[in-house]
């Protein structure tokens, strides 16, 4: 390996060591319903998406909400002594990957057989702290009339 190449992985490596994820693989639902899961909870504060998981009706929303809970343990890992209501973390990115495919034959008529696609997928979760830029003061520039 190349001395460009060790530096470049060495940086990333440090960079990933500031960074709260969590992955799920081989999750067995298939990959468009847990994007509309994904979908729902992408930008949102923590709290906020927790609480959407919580009481979706969606069977993919308990798996997003557990490996949720599992990034936040993860950024406490990483932060010690910091408050996790101090942190602001909001969900930065979450994407939905296709995973493993098993392949299963049904009977089909006149001796055929049809293939059924049994998808899965892989879920990666990545929190970060939203920093909240102060308001700014708009001053009225309404005409004066003289």
């Amino acid at each position: 390996m190349g001395v460009r190449k060790r530096n470049v992985a060495n940086d990333r490596k440090d960079a990933m060591k500031k960074i709260a994820f969590a992955k799920l693989n081989n999750c067995p639902t298939s990959p468009r319903k847990m994007r509309l899961v994904a979908d729902m909870v992408r930008g949102k504060k923590v709290d906020e998406a927790l609480h959407l998981l919580k009481f979706s009706t969606k069977e993919a929303s308990g798996r997003v909400e557990k490996l949720l809970l599992s990034a936040l343990s993860n950024w406490q890992q990483k932060n010690e002594g910091k408050r996790i209501e101090d942190a602001n973390l909001c969900v930065s990115q979450i994407f939905v990957d296709s995973g493993r495919m098993m392949k299963r034959i049904s009977p089909a008529p006149q001796g055929r057989a049809n293939r059924v696609r049994k998808r899965s997928n892989h879920v990666t979760v990545i929190l970060d702290s939203k920093i909240i830029a102060p308001k700014k003061e708009v001053a009225e520039t309404t005409p004066s009339v003289s």
